[in-house]
């Protein structure tokens, strides 16, 4: 796995990448998370890390534009039992069931791709057998012959 992009987060809310040596908008993380990079963001002043609160802030502002981002049902809990039960869930269970949904959707769009692909290999197929076991296809091709050469 590649290194995590490394990000400073100064006391003003920005965010300096030490790849690009520039500073860059939470826009711009997000773009390079949903293109695979891994991000890690270091507080500058207490070279603390600070990666869970971004990324935090990303997924905040997400759903501010959407409305939503958890059922308001889970977000109770969350807040309810967060420090104890949740907590385990979500180190312990929550990304295992994310990747095991990706795996299954990206092995049944691939199953999917295959079908269609045969379908259509199946679908010429069946096409050129129907024209060569025509029983009619005799008549017809006399009769187009005969059009086109003018015979009637």
């Amino acid at each position: 796995m590649a290194q995590p992009v490394v990000y400073k987060k100064y006391t003003n809310r920005r965010l300096y990448d030490t790849e690009q040596s520039r500073y860059v908008t939470l826009s711009e993380v997000t773009g390079r998370i949903r293109k695979g990079a891994q991000v890690r963001v270091i507080d500058a002043k207490t070279k603390e890390d600070v990666t869970a609160f971004i990324l935090t802030q990303i997924l905040m502002e997400q759903a501010k534009s959407k409305q939503m981002l958890l059922p308001v049902p889970l977000l109770h809990l969350i807040i309810q039992y967060g420090d104890n039960l949740l907590i385990d869930f979500f180190q312990n269970h929550l990304q295992k069931t994310i990747n095991t949904y990706l795996t299954h959707k990206s092995m049944a769009d691939e199953q999917f791709k295959k079908w269609l692909e045969v379908g259509l290999s199946f679908s010429s197929t069946a096409s050129k057998n129907f024209v060569e076991m025509n029983p009619f296809q005799q008549i017809f091709e006399t009769f187009s012959k005969k059009k086109t050469t003018g015979d009637e």
